[in-house]
């Protein structure tokens, strides 16, 4: 799989995913910071990878329709620390051998995953 880590993401939320073994780069290293998010949303499509992101409007199926997208994962948690966010992270991990991520919205939450196609 192929990721794409949006901005507002830990630093080392990539180096998680190359750790085991996924293709992922970010937003700030490809040059896109402060960009709008269908901007970024694009890129994704064009290069076929899953947006990782922080950023609740990446929820929205009417803007942004899971099927149109090699992913979407969508972290909704009560903290957005940084420890908290790396071991969502590294839960996501492991989730992703579970679970269809083409085509589908994934919302994470502490507790819950949710998926919407």
């Amino acid at each position: 799989m192929r990721f794409k880590i949006d901005e507002n993401l830990p630093l080392e939320a990539p180096a998680l995913l190359r750790q085991a073994g996924y293709d992922a780069v970010t937003v700030v290293e490809q040059g896109l910071g402060g960009r709008a998010d269908s901007d970024i949303a694009s890129m994704c499509q064009r290069e076929g990878r899953a947006l990782v992101t922080l950023d609740m409007g990446f929820a929205d199926i009417r803007g942004y329709p899971p099927r149109e997208y090699s992913g979407l994962v969508v972290l909704r948690l009560r903290w957005q620390d940084k420890p908290h966010v790396l071991e969502t992270v590294r839960r996501l991990i492991t989730m992703f051998l579970d679970e269809p991520l083409e085509g589908h919205l994934w919302i994470v939450e502490e507790d819950r995953l949710r998926i919407r196609d």
